[in-house]
């Protein structure tokens, strides 16, 4: 009968993907006859309430949306979500992916020793923007995770300059960036919050001579600040940006 069961689930069930108790009990298996599967090594338990196939290895990408049923707001973000667009400036060896989310807390142990991640719960736009505005799945994944869009990509990359995003960086990839939709992107800024942000994005883009710098400048307008915006960076130097 437990073979029976079990070929039932690797049937039924995606592998490669985390498997939680709900998941089983909508097929007829209750906690405790999962945890006597994980006794026989029919599954490997990941942590409370989460298993997988044993012999499996968890397939990114599954867990990622296996993680959007428990943390709200969770995307692929900034830096990352540049990358995934394939905008790149330097591709580091297993560079970690940039996940944001609205639930504090952090990510699950299990996932974290097994994929290279950073997890935040930034506010960089007002409380009553659209919170999954510019967020989406990525055209040619329609299964894959949600993936900022660049035009959002783009700010939150620029949001974390100095703190975990290198400004040499920051300022190549934005440079390589020319087309956008700069109705998106308007919109965007135009609900940003963070005063940086809105700074780096408006001063750069005029500096860069990037073809949406007019709007930018017009959209931000209140929420750029006045007088010069000085920052220390992690690496010691100092941002200096005019209004």
């Amino acid at each position: 009968m437990a073979n029976a069961h079990i070929k039932n689930l690797q049937s039924t069930l995606p592998r490669g993907a985390p498997i939680d108790t709900a998941c089983l009990a909508g097929l007829g298996i209750s906690s405790a006859l999962a945890h006597r599967y994980v006794k026989s090594g029919w599954l490997e338990k990941l942590g409370r309430g989460v298993f997988m196939f044993s012999g499996d290895s968890l397939a990114r990408d599954l867990t990622l949306r296996y993680l959007e049923t428990k943390i709200p707001g969770l995307h692929v973000a900034a830096r990352s979500a540049l990358a995934w667009h394939g905008f790149r400036h330097n591709v580091a060896h297993e560079e970690k992916v940039i996940l944001w989310g609205n639930r504090p807390g952090g990510l699950p142990d299990w996932f974290q020793v097994r994929f290279s991640a950073r997890y935040g719960t930034p506010r960089l736009f007002d409380d009553d923007f659209q919170s999954d505005y510019g967020i989406s799945r990525l055209p040619e994944s329609p299964n894959g995770p949600q993936v900022s869009e660049p035009e959002r990509a783009l700010l939150e990359m620029l949001s974390e300059v100095g703190v975990h995003q290198e400004v040499d960086e920051a300022r190549h990839l934005m440079e390589g960036i020319r087309q956008l939709r700069t109705r998106h992107l308007m919109r965007l800024l135009a609900a940003c919050r963070m005063i940086k942000t809105v700074r780096i994005c408006v001063v750069w883009a005029e500096e860069l001579g990037l073809p949406w710098a007019p709007q930018a400048r017009e959209a931000a307008a209140g929420r750029i600040g006045t007088g010069r915006w000085v920052a220390r960076m992690k690496d010691g130097r100092t941002l200096i940006l005019k209004p």
